[in-house]
């Protein structure tokens, strides 16, 4: 019996699979908010420099008295000024400096020059404190706040990596345990930190344990389900992703302080602990182990709670199965130059799609207005992505949904230049609705990329090839920060348009290549590198069979290492 012919005795979603689905995936929840937290527990409010020798000088300006100190000691801003076009802006860097008057002993402002200042104060009606804000992230400091970014996204792509061969070698749930072990011990410290560097690394480890996370129980809830519910399976692992961002936003408009927000965000991961005893080890990852009494009894008390009559032996016959030893060599691979180009496009594609779908996230802040309005918007785009592409997945094929969704999005993106730089205040409604189409975009290029990268893919490479794309998505996830601080590091108008065009503009390059990509729809899965370029030659329509998508040997079961989401 091969291992997916179990499914047709304990049945492929039964009550039993449901709870342990419910179970496994919960923790994504919590990966997806640790992924977002830094939009808030990083964010860079309003500010100017404060007045020397002036301790309770504060963002607004109380009154005329408190004007004329800041307009003796802090230079206008004219750049600024000119570009928004409303009220005095202060500089955010700069003081005037101040020489004795030797005669009268006082303190007399040179108006023609100005030091960088060592204080600062900082617009408080949306937080009340952030990390930005008590370590003074800003000015020669404020690609600091883009360090802390890219360390978290450094230790996701490092913990699906390392926590992945973990779940190979130990086991699924041993993998899992270590994942909310550190994540665990690395979150709920931070909100005890202040040294930047201590917060960095503990935003490696965090970005580390959302990576093992993800990975691992994308896998336990793939080898959990029946072939034909794996696709609905992984589709619905993006609505737990979605669920955790709802919250997030939730949490974030309630607690304005960056320390209790990270609390209320990772105590209850605590009871994830729980795990030890709720959650059974993969029984495929067992079968392969050798370790056929473990699954047996897992399999045999899923049929029970499934009300499925079942035999004596529910593995009988997978003991001996045969495992499939083929290898592909750098050669062959090399000399099947249409192959190659489009292993390259998909890579591309996969690197450019987690760097906008991560960024768009992270861009909320540079979009103007209210930045938790702005994340909930972008959150019901998100989710509305994936929505919208499930039912067209199947109806219009892979290829049309994929390319349209990178095009349509990359133009909304690349549009919003006009209403940043052309148009008035009361049209900034015109940004937001913009970028939010490029969320709906890039999310549901995101829900489509794995599935049409398993579909591409032959057997003999798949895992293999999936792996190397997904490396390349988690360096997209690296690079999202440095292109959503382009608004930090060039003031203005230019700034905030930047990130969303090289964004948008990345899409539409990716998605104008991905033209040459063949439709996977009702194609049967390729096995070798000659069924994959078959695609483009056979007039042939095979009905596809869910079982075919895992189908591999049992020892490389598929390990996707999706984010994020």
């Amino acid at each position: 019996m091969a291992y997916d012919d179990i499914f047709a005795v304990i049945g492929d979603f039964g009550p039993y699979q449901k709870r342990i689905y419910v179970l496994q995936t919960l923790p994504v929840v919590f990966a997806a908010i640790q992924t977002c937290l830094s939009v808030f527990i990083l964010f860079s409010p309003d500010h100017r420099c404060a007045v020397p020798h002036l301790h309770n000088d504060t963002f607004l300006i109380l009154s005329h008295h408190h004007e004329r100190l800041v307009n003796q000691s802090v230079p206008l801003d004219l750049q600024t000024h000119s570009s928004i076009g409303e009220g005095k802006r202060y500089s955010k860097c700069e003081v005037f400096k101040r020489r004795l008057n030797s005669s009268k002993r006082t303190d007399v402002t040179t108006v023609h020059n100005s030091t960088e200042c060592g204080r600062w104060v900082f617009d408080k009606r949306e937080f009340d404190s952030t990390f930005v804000t008590e370590g003074n992230l800003v000015c020669r400091k404020k690609l600091h706040r883009t360090h802390a970014m890219m360390s978290f996204m450094a230790g996701f792509t490092v913990g699906s990596l390392f926590i992945g061969v973990l779940s190979d070698r130990f086991g699924r749930k041993s993998a899992l345990m270590i994942s909310i072990v550190v994540h665990i011990c690395s979150n709920v410290p931070l909100s005890f930190i202040s040294d930047f560097w201590v917060f960095s690394t503990l935003r490696f480890f965090s970005g580390l344990s959302v990576g093992g996370l993800v990975s691992t129980t994308y896998v336990m809830d793939l080898e959990l389900v029946g072939p034909d519910m794996r696709m609905l399976a992984g589709m619905f692992f993006q609505l737990f992703w979605s669920a955790g961002v709802f919250l997030l936003a939730a949490l974030a408009f309630l607690i304005r302080d960056w320390r209790y927000l990270n609390l209320a965000t990772s105590l209850p991961t605590i009871l994830l602990l729980s795990y030890y005893w709720l959650v059974p080890e993969s029984t495929r990852w067992l079968i392969v182990r050798g370790r056929h009494k473990e699954a047996e009894r897992i399999l045999m008390h899923a049929a029970k709670v499934n009300k499925r009559k079942c035999p004596d032996r529910i593995l009988k016959g997978t003991e001996n199965e045969a495992k499939d030893k083929r290898r592909v060599s750098c050669r062959k691979l090399c000399s099947a130059r249409l192959f190659v180009v489009r292993f390259f496009v998909i890579c591309l594609n996969w690197l450019v799609i987690n760097m906008e779908f991560s960024g768009l996230s992270l861009n909320v802040t540079n979009l103007g207005g209210n930045v938790y309005f702005n994340f909930f918007m972008t959150s019901v785009a998100e989710i509305l992505g994936f929505l919208l592409c499930m039912p067209l997945l199947n109806r219009v094929g892979r290829k049309p949904v994929f390319v349209l969704s990178l095009l349509s999005g990359g133009v909304a993106l690349v549009l919003t230049i006009f209403p940043i730089l052309y148009g008035q205040k009361d049209q900034q409604w015109m940004t937001l609705g913009l970028s939010l189409v490029g969320k709906v975009g890039s999310s549901a290029a995101f829900a489509t990329v794995f599935l049409y990268s398993v579909e591409f893919f032959p057997t003999v490479i798949r895992n293999s090839a999936i792996g190397v794309a997904s490396f390349g998505a988690r360096f997209g996830g690296m690079l999202a920060p440095y292109v959503v601080d382009l608004g930090q590091i060039i003031e203005g108008d230019v700034g905030r348009v930047l990130p969303m065009a090289v964004f948008g503009s990345s899409a539409v390059i990716v998605g104008l290549m991905s033209m040459i990509l063949p439709e996977t729809l009702n194609r049967k899965l390729p096995e070798t590198i000659e069924d994959t370029i078959a695609f483009d030659q056979s007039k042939n329509v095979y009905s596809i069979e869910l079982e075919e998508v895992s189908s591999q040997p049992l020892n490389e079961p598929i390990r996707p290492d999706n984010s994020e989401p």
